[in-house]
Order: C-alpha cells, then structure tokens, then sequence
C-alpha cells in the first residue's frame, strides 16, 4: 500500500508535497528533475550526492514546514524556536540536523555552525539531581505523580475562603472549528454580563485562530504567545550550584 501511495504522489503535479501532519515533506518526479537541472547531477539519489539531497530536504522543510512567528521568532537577528505547547521562546536551542541553519537561510539572518546532540536529560530527572527538592501547584491531583517521579509527599493547602467555584460538566465537540466556536461565544457572553476576565489556555499555533474568532465577536482580549509577550524565559540554577 505504501509502495502505491508513494507512486501516486510521485504523480502529483509541483515539485514537492506537504504532510504537515507527520512533519514531512518529499519531492515529486517533477522535483527531482528540477533539482538534477539546477544542481547540474544527473543522479540525486547517487551515494556520492547525500550530502546534496540531505541539504535540498531540510532546506524543503524549512520553507514548506516551519512557519515564522508559529514555529519559530526572528529577533535580533538570530532565529528563536517557539515551544509548540506553552508558545514560549526558548534561547539557546537549535534544530539538529542542519534544519536551524536552513531555517536561518530562509529568514535572511547570519547563518551558525551546525550542533550535535551528545546527550539529553528530561526535566524530571534534571530535578532530580538537586539535594533538596519544593514546589507548589495548581493541578488538582499531583499526590500520586509526585510520589512517583521524586519520592515525595505532597500536602494539601486549605484555602482561605470556601470557594465559590462551580465545576461544570467537561463538553467534547467533533470539531476544532465547533470546539472554538462555542468557547467565542462563552467568552463573548460573559463580557457582556460584565464577568471578570478569564485565560484560555491553547496550542500557540491556534493562539492566532482563536484571536481571529474574539475579534469578530468583538471581544476585547490579549494574545500572550511568543509573538506577543514581554514573559522572560524561566532559568534554573545548577544542581552543583551552591548559595553564597
């Protein structure tokens, strides 16, 4: 089935397709042979041209793919990877591979040495290298996730006042465009009663659709993504740092 489905693409007209799904990008027949015409090879799947097609696929990637201000920022001349879930900037973090200097060739901007990934460490066990360990949450059932991962306890804090918070039942809609749709309308209704502000909390790439949907509703609001934010990265100190 793979075999047919990559024929038919091949078939295609353009000179590449887009699975934007799967972060995935190939060459049509027609793309080939344009890459073979301007690159003046007669073969771009010969051993000898890897390196060539290596660079030709992450430069497609790079202009098929990631899109400024969704996947990545330019600011100060440098280009800055933007955190798919949070929508935060992260400095100091490069696509591997040579994507990051594809991208950085797309946006104009100085281009740097390719990096090599030796080894990576999840947040977790990082914090796990600390002698002692704290924090506070928001979530509702950390207990048994926390005793888990760092082997300890956590205490409930009472709050100050009996909360006035009602829980309503979860709702699921068959579709995105539905889902954001019926939360516009949610929030349209309660700036109208004169309800207090409120946070929706989304995938940085739909900060801007569901934007679109507020303004349309005329509802005053702000977007806090990578594109619109004053938030400073957050820093750890070392686990081996020690206070003065």
């Amino acid at each position: 089935m793979e075999g047919k489905l990559s024929e038919i693409e091949e078939e295609r007209e353009g000179d590449f397709i887009v699975d934007e799904k799967s972060k995935a990008v190939s060459l049509t027949e027609q793309g080939i042979a344009s890459c073979e015409r301007l690159l003046n090879v007669d073969n771009l799947y010969d051993p000898q041209h890897i390196t060539i097609l290596h660079h030709v696929q992450q430069g497609l990637r790079a202009h098929a793919l990631y899109k400024r201000d969704v996947d990545y920022v330019v600011k100060d001349g440098e280009v800055i990877i933007v955190d798919e879930f949070t929508g935060r900037m992260m400095p100091g973090r490069r696509w591997s591979d040579g994507l990051h200097q594809a991208v950085e060739a797309k946006e104009g901007v100085r281009i740097e040495r390719e990096n090599q990934t030796l080894a990576t460490i999840t947040f977790q066990n990082y914090f796990r290298m600390y002698e002692k360990l704290a924090g506070m949450t928001g979530r509702r059932r950390p207990r048994p996730r926390v005793r888990q991962i760092y082997k300890l306890d956590v205490t409930v804090v009472p709050t100050n006042r009996n909360l006035i918070r009602i829980n309503h039942p979860d709702v699921v809609y068959k579709t995105e465009r539905e889902k954001f749709n019926a939360w516009s309308r949610t929030s349209s209704g309660a700036t109208r009663r004169g309800s207090r502000s409120s946070s929706a909390p989304c995938p940085s790439k739909k900060s801007e659709a569901v934007s679109k949907l507020l303004k349309k509703r005329g509802v005053r609001h702000e977007v806090l993504n990578a594109k619109y934010t004053s938030a400073r990265p957050r820093s750890w100190p070392r686990p081996d740092a020690r206070a003065p």
